[in-house]
C-alpha cells in the first residue's frame, strides 16, 4: 500500500449520524467520530477507478447521452473486475461524491456521471446562466503566443476546461509547469461569438473553444 496514500487523512471517509458523509477523522459540525466508510487508500483508489469510468468510458458500461451510468452497473463491474473491491457496494460511491469538495461527481436518482474531465464525447447539458465575465485558464509560455494567436481549443480532452479564479488556474497549472501562464477569457464576448460557456463544478467551466480574441495574458 502506497505510504503517500495510506496517510493522508484527508481522503478518509465517514458516516455522522446526524450530519451524513465527511472526510476527517471527526464530523466537522458535531465532533462526532462517526461510522467508518472507507479508508484513505480505499478512497482514492474508488476515485481512480470511478474517474477512469465516467470520464474515459472504462469497462464500457451503458452510458447515456449526458453521461450517466448506473451506480448499481458500476458496483457490480468494479467487484468483478477486482476482488479486493469485493466490499463495495452502492453507497460508497454516494459517499465518494456526496464528500468530493470539488464537485467532480453528480447523482442523478440512481445514476451518477462525471461533470467534467470527459475524454469521450458527452451532451453534459449544463447550467449556462450566472456564468462570470471572465474565467481563466493556464498555459505554459511555449504555447501560450500559439493560442493568443489561434484560440483555445480542446487538447486531450473533450471540452475546454476553464478555472474559475486566477488561482484555481494557476493550481490546476502547476499540475505541467513550475510557473503556469494564465490567460483570461473574456466570457461575455465568448459567447456572443457562439461559443456557449457551461459551469460543470464550483471552480470549473466548460467551452467547446474559445476565439482568439477573447483571450488575454494576465499580467502579474
Amino acid at each position: 500500500m502506497p505510504s503517500e496514500i495510506k496517510f493522508r487523512g484527508d481522503r478518509m471517509i465517514r458516516e455522522c449520524g446526524e450530519h451524513g458523509y465527511f472526510r476527517d477523522e471527526y464530523c466537522p459540525i458535531c465532533g462526532e467520530e462517526g461510522k467508518f466508510i472507507m479508508n484513505d487508500y480505499e478512497t482514492e483508489k474508488l476515485g481512480r477507478t470511478l474517474a477512469g469510468i465516467l470520464r474515459h468510458g472504462k469497462f464500457n458500461l451503458e452510458m447515456n447521452d449526458q453521461g450517466f451510468v448506473k451506480i448499481k452497473s458500476i458496483v457490480s463491474t468494479i467487484r468483478d473486475k477486482n476482488q479486493r473491491m469485493h466490499w463495495l457496494r452502492s453507497h460508497h460511491i454516494i459517499a465518494l461524491v456526496e464528500t468530493d469538495e470539488k464537485g467532480r461527481y453528480q447523482i442523478s436518482e440512481n445514476f451518477v456521471r462525471a461533470t467534467y474531465g470527459h475524454t469521450i464525447n458527452v451532451d453534459l447539458k449544463l447550467p449556462t446562466d450566472n456564468i462570470p465575465s471572465e474565467l481563466y485558464y493556464p498555459t505554459t509560455e511555449e504555447e501560450a503566443d500559439i493560442i493568443l494567436e489561434t484560440g483555445l481549443m480542446p487538447s486531450d480532452r473533450s471540452m475546454v476546461h476553464l478555472s474559475l479564479t486566477f488561482d484555481d488556474a494557476f493550481r490546476a497549472g502547476l499540475v505541467r509547469v513550475k510557473n503556469p501562464v494564465i490567460l483570461t477569457i473574456n466570457c461575455s464576448k465568448c459567447i456572443e461569438m457562439g461559443y456557449d460557456i457551461g459551469r460543470a463544478a464550483k471552480t470549473v467551466f466548460l467551452c467547446k473553444q474559445v476565439p482568439a480574441n477573447c483571450l488575454k495574458i494576465v499580467k502579474g
